[in-house]
């Protein structure tokens, strides 16, 4: 027995040496001769594993160094891969590993230029066999305590980029416990991955491989966009300057019914963050993302976005010359990358099958909770004006809540930001997607205006110097097919100023404009409660060819050739305005068509005007007020309706104490004088009543003197001065009246044309008939004034000629600035004979005057008191005739007889004085005279008022009488 025994034990010695021998020796180094072998074999590269150890007691496994690359390149290897293998895989059917421990690992993942993956060029494995179709089965079934992955080492590198792509992972250590292909066995897992550039991952979860199922929490810590960036700038070309990504999120991964996953308590944090363009324009500038509270359902494709919270981002964006923003033409400007390697090989039926699933898939839901932009700043430019505009809005804060881009439930909306250098923009309220609905309170303050400068420019020679707009408005959308949108509140544009760039002066501007009350109702009704214009001011000229400074504003456009057929005109949209108030208005008027130029203003202009509705007939109260050249007062009263103004019309306009000197370019056009002094009060009533007008016209003109007369083409030819004087009564004045009646609704007729021929009709009445005018003053005679009849040979007045004269002087002191002028007349056929006679009687008388002197007879104190004996004419004939005739008789008389001779004598000498001009001119001049004293000493006329005119030799009248013309002229 003790033999037997000793023989067990020597045998068992002999077996555990063997077993010892085999197991730590022999088969160690068999399979590292047979694993080099097929390395060599098999491996594109050198590839070796350095030792094996095997403990057959405890079935531990340790394979120490492999290598596979190059010496200096690498590819794979480790340092240490332990395994400890259980021994009750024997008897429960399943592969049991107590631990798997790999140690500084080291893999390096290379993608070459044309696609190829280093990995899959390591090893040139034979082709093996086809195999049938088998149906599939449970996998082995293993189960591993525990797996750990300690320093190893990950190096990837990408070449398919235009930028290479590389980055380093030196420590990861991973560890999973319990790891099993057992159904519904679950493992603990752990990973912490780090590197020298950052981005530090932690992953920690659960994992099950039989259906795989995962779920945990994976973080990655200041991740460098810049590591994997040329992919993104393959797809958009942008270049990325700074980036830094932090998150982290709880999952469940499961692949046992499709695809399932569920992110939650997402947060990703992206801080800092810059992009710009390949032309090294900045594009995005960020301080910090954050977003929090977030989950994912890939079943649901939802996406709930708790919490979004940014900073200070700054972004440019720019319309180019060409229409197009820049973003637009950055994308655009990006060529298709070529596919490469297996992706030219892909077939088209699963491309298509994709299409199709992409086309029915459920669309995506994404809700914001509560996002929250602070700080934020857009630079804007349109460079598709002349001048390009530029416009900074920031800084921006936007606050979304409840947003869901179902867009069936509304979300809330509040927008604060700045725009410009001072404006501020602010907007709250909701907004709705499906349908398309809104309900925002706007407010804006102190907008600039000039940034319409630019867009004005291609259609008006207008400069936008200044302009400020304030509003607080409600803005309601409720549809967007048809449009229905509603604007009501109030808005303000202060210190508005437009300049006439071709005259360099003010065109337009106020003070303050203001309209309270507002509510506008697209496409029906714009209702204005009140508009309030403070110190607004206008400039209106008419140039030399009769266009206007508003002509010259205008850019001609090219014509547009209309091909589209033109849209029925829809409902009228209806006004609405409660009242309309100016304050302190004025406005420069300049007429540049007259020589000289014209030019006027009017200044302190306040007023109101009423309601004004195009819906309602009632004329709206007129009440205004102001000054002409800043003395002359304006006023406007009554009542209109714009909107019709044809049907009701009542509006009396008064200007007061107006200079003419003013008016001096109108009135040497049109008269062809200029105007020394006046003043001008003018009343206006116009009343129309469904289209027919009854007009009053109240012209009143104040110590009107007329100054020296100017040439001008369009001058009347009427005697001006002489029509000034006939209508310049003894106050210095000059009232007209011209009343105009019509119908508005012919349209062969207008007002202007109207009262310009009444007012000429008047002037020349007056100047043609001007002592029927005068005469009309004091219920006279009309005409017959104008004329004075004498008895032939005689300039005694009789006693109706007296009458007229003081009718005549009754007139003129009515019409203080008018002269007489008075024509003295005689005729050689009825006045010549008869002062033949006077003149021979008188000659008698003097010649017997002296032969009474001479006798020393008694005689009176003139010759022409003296009576002649008719038996003393005769003798004194023959000395009449010879000193006065200044001949001697015809020696044929001598035969004569007294009688006869002394009628020869006398016949001679009548009928050589009745041809007498002097005599002739003197009884003119007699009668001018008679008229002269008659009116200055009977009539009360002032005697420079009273002109002798030059005589002349006329005809007398049918009747006999001679008749000395009047005229009249003007000082």
């Amino acid at each position: 027995m003790y033999k037997g025994l000793k023989r067990a034990v020597c045998a068992l010695l002999i077996v555990v040496a063997l077993y010892s021998l085999l197991g730590f020796l022999i088969i160690p180094g068999i399979a590292l001769r047979v694993a080099n072998q097929q390395l060599a074999l098999y491996a594109t590269v050198p590839a070796r594993l350095e030792r094996i150890q095997l403990n057959p007691y405890s079935l531990e496994l340790k394979l120490w160094g492999l290598h596979i690359g190059e010496q200096d390149a690498e590819q794979i290897g480790f340092q240490r891969l332990y395994a400890n293998l259980e021994l009750d895989s024997l008897w429960t059917g399943a592969l049991h590993l107590a631990d798997v421990e790999l140690e500084k690992s080291t893999t390096e993942v290379l993608f070459a230029k044309d696609g190829t993956l280093n990995l899959r060029q390591l090893f040139k494995l034979p082709p093996s066999a086809p195999k049938p179709e088998e149906s599939a089965s449970d996998p082995f079934p293993v189960r591993i305590d525990r797996i750990e992955l300690i320093e190893g080492g990950l190096h990837f590198e990408d070449l398919r980029p235009s930028e290479a792509i590389e980055f380093v992972y030196d420590s990861l250590n991973l560890e999973l416990r319990n790891l099993s292909t057992l159904p519904d066995d679950s493992a603990e897992m752990s990973l912490v991955a780090t590197g020298p550039h950052g981005g530090r991952i932690d992953w920690q979860g659960q994992i099950s491989l039989m259906p795989f199922k995962s779920r945990g929490q994976l973080k990655l810590t200041e991740g460098k966009l810049k590591a994997i960036w040329p992919y993104v700038r393959d797809a958009v070309p942008l270049v990325l300057e700074n980036g830094v990504v932090s998150l982290s999120s709880d999952y469940q991964l499961s692949l046992a019914e499709g695809t399932q996953l569920n992110l939650d308590n997402v947060w990703i944090k992206v801080a800092p963050f810059a992009i710009k363009a390949p032309d090294n324009r900045p594009l995005v500038r960020l301080d910090s993302l954050e977003i929090s509270e977030t989950s994912l359902d890939l079943v649901k494709r939802e996406v709930v976005v708790g919490k979004i919270r940014s900073h200070n981002l700054e972004t440019w964006a720019a319309r180019e010359a060409d229409g197009q923003l820049d973003w637009q033409k950055l994308f655009a400007s990006q060529p298709r990358s070529a596919a490469t390697g297996d992706e030219t090989h892909t077939p088209e039926a699963p491309e298509e099958d994709a299409k199709t699933n992409n086309a029915t898939a459920k669309p995506w839901v994404v809700q914001l909770r509560d996002t929250q932009l602070r700080g934020y700043k857009v630079h804007l430019a349109d460079r598709v004006p002349k001048n390009a505009v530029e416009l900074d809005a920031g800084p921006l804060n936007l606050d979304i809540k409840d947003f869901d881009s179902r867009g069936e439930t509304p979300f809330n909306l509040s927008l604060d930001t700045g725009l410009g250098k001072q404006g501020k923009l602010q907007a709250v309220g909701q907004v709705q997607l499906k349908p398309t609905t809104a309900t925002l309170q706007v407010q804006t303050r102190d907008i600039d205006l000039r940034l319409a400068q630019a867009y004005l420019e291609p259609f008006l020679r207008l400069e936008l110097r200044s302009g400020m707009l304030d509003s607080d408005l409600e803005v309601q959308l409720k549809s967007t097919e048809p449009l229905a949108l509603a604007v009501t509140g109030r808005a303000l544009v202060n210190q508005l100023h437009t300049l006439d760039t071709l005259k360099e002066r003010d065109f337009v501007r106020w003070q303050q404009l203001l309209v309270e009350g507002l509510d506008y109702q697209h496409g029906d009704s714009l209702s204005i409660a009140k508009i309030s214009l403070n110190q607004p001011y206008a400039r209106f000229i008419i140039n030399e060819d009769l266009t206007t400074n508003v002509n010259d504003l205008m850019i001609p456009q090219p014509s547009q050739p209309t091909t589209a057929k033109a849209e029925p005109a829809g409902k009228p949209l209806g006004i609405h305005i409660g009242a309309i108030n100016i304050k302190d208005g004025s406005a420069n008027f300049a007429d540049f068509s007259l020589t000289p130029n014209f030019a006027t203003a009017i200044q302190q202009l306040n007023g109101e005007i009423g309601t004004l509705d195009s819906r309602k007939p009632e004329p709206a109260k007129v009440q205004m007020a102001g000054k002409v050249d800043r003395y002359a007062p304006v006023t406007i009263k009554g009542s209109l309706n714009p909107f019709n103004p044809l049907d009701s019309l009542d509006i009396a306009t008064s200007f007061k104490r107006v200079e003419l000197t003013t008016l001096t370019p109108y009135s040497g056009k049109f008269a062809g004088y200029r105007i020394r002094k006046g003043r001008l009060n003018l009343d206006l009533h116009y009343r129309i009543k469904q289209g027919q007008l009854t007009a009053d016209n109240h012209l009143v003109l104040e110590q009107l003197q007329l100054g020296e007369q100017v040439s001008s083409p369009d001058a009347v030819d009427l005697p001006i001065r002489l029509a000034v004087a006939l209508l310049k009564d003894t106050q210095g004045k000059i009232d007209i009246e011209l009343p105009v009646t019509g119908n508005l609704n012919d349209p062969q007729f207008s007002v202007a044309p109207i009262i310009w021929q009444t007012l000429r009709n008047l002037i020349l009445r007056a100047v043609q008939a001007p002592f029927k005018f005068v005469a009309g003053l004091v219920d006279g005679g009309g005409e017959e004034l104008g004329q004075v009849p004498f008895n032939a040979g005689s300039s005694e007045l009789e006693s109706d000629t007296q009458r007229n004269l003081d009718t005549l002087a009754n007139a003129l002191k009515e019409r203080p600035a008018l002269r007489l002028e008075i024509e003295g007349l005689s005729a050689k056929a009825t006045d010549g004979p008869l002062l033949a006679e006077q003149r021979l009687e008188r000659e008698y008388q003097n010649t017997y005057y002296k032969i009474a002197q001479r006798r020393g007879d008694k005689v009176p104190a003139e010759a022409k008191q003296i009576e002649v004996p008719d038996d003393e004419k005769a003798p004194m004939l023959e000395g009449i005739y010879r000193s006065r005739l200044k001949q001697q008789p015809p020696t044929e008389w001598a035969e004569l007889d007294s009688e006869q001779r002394a009628a020869k004598l006398q016949e001679a000498v009548l009928a050589n004085w009745a041809q007498s001009d002097l005599l002739l001119r003197q009884l003119a001049q007699a009668r001018a005279a008679s008229i002269k004293d008659y009116l200055v000493d009977r009539g009360g006329l002032a005697d420079e008022r009273v002109y002798l005119l030059d005589v002349s030799i006329g005809e007398a009248d049918p009747s006999g009488k001679v008749v000395t013309p009047l005229h009249l002229g003007s000082e």
